[in-house]
């Protein structure tokens, strides 16, 4: 059996998008902030985590299926192989993500005024924003990240701390899934218990997301808006917060096994 399948393809395409979104999402706070309707970026925001995290959690029957699929001689080696391809996926979505972010402030700065303008509906935003007129606009909008785009820019007033909570946190998220499945291999006759800890590891790593690091980038927003920090500063905090998400899903390739280990290993105290 080939390991570069077209079912493996349009699995790692998916994390792709995924990865990318949830990336993309640091640039509506920032397109807020810089038109300063932050409150009224939060819809927006909202919608893409919502979807990248609700799609995260899709990814089971996909990323499943390629255990059902593997040669019962080698199916650990097959199933490992495969998704370390689908966690390199995350990497590249990650920094596709990061390239695209100056296209989509400029994006999200006018998808969030349209939004003021509609008085919050997102489905009159959506309506107008898939025309031929805007999409023809938005292709105006489309360029790569420049050196003069980090100018103003100071690393250290970052602290280093929420880097790496940050990149753990992404380290988990990416292979919460992927390391809970490989973990019914390991331990076959608790499979579905293993299976099921995915909800769980996923859920964790969300809700400290939202403890740790999403306050942080609100209040520097929240500073931008009335005037006590400056855009730079968020900007900054904003990619260094993806770079940490990059250096996150390369992680992940070391995590992932360690990762099945420990789950595999956990269940024999659940059942």
């Amino acid at each position: 059996m080939e390991l570069i399948s077209e079912k493996l393809i349009f699995i790692a395409l998916f994390i792709f998008i995924i990865h990318s979104i949830e990336t993309l999402a640091y640039a509506v706070r920032l397109s807020g902030a810089r038109v300063r309707l932050l409150a009224s970026a939060l819809p927006l925001f909202n919608l893409m985590v919502i979807v990248s995290r609700m799609a995260n959690m899709m990814q089971h029957p996909f990323t499943g299926s390629l255990i059902d699929s593997a040669p019962k001689g080698n199916a650990l080696e097959f199933v490992e192989s495969q998704y370390r391809v689908i966690i390199a996926s995350s990497t590249l979505g990650t920094v596709i993500g990061i390239l695209l972010l100056p296209t989509f402030i400029a994006l999200f700065s006018r998808a969030i005024i349209h939004l003021s303008e509609e008085r919050g509906s997102i489905p009159a935003l959506l309506k107008k924003g898939f025309t031929i007129e805007y999409i023809k606009r938005g292709f105006k909008h489309i360029h790569l990240p420049r050196r003069s785009y980090v100018k103003g820019i100071t690393w250290k007033d970052f602290p280093i701390k929420l880097f790496i909570i940050n990149m753990l946190i992404t380290a988990i998220y990416t292979i919460g899934v992927l390391s809970a499945l490989y973990a019914s291999l390991l331990a076959p006759e608790r499979a579905s218990t293993a299976i099921m800890a995915s909800g769980l590891i996923n859920g964790i790593a969300t809700i400290l997301l939202i403890i740790f690091i999403d306050p942080k980038i609100s209040i520097l927003a929240d500073d931008v808006i009335n005037q006590r920090g400056s855009y730079a500063t968020l900007k900054g905090a904003s990619l260094m917060m993806m770079t940490s998400r990059l250096f996150g899903t390369i992680l992940a390739q070391l995590f992932f096994i360690p990762g099945a280990e420990y789950i595999a290993w956990f269940t024999k105290f659940i059942v």
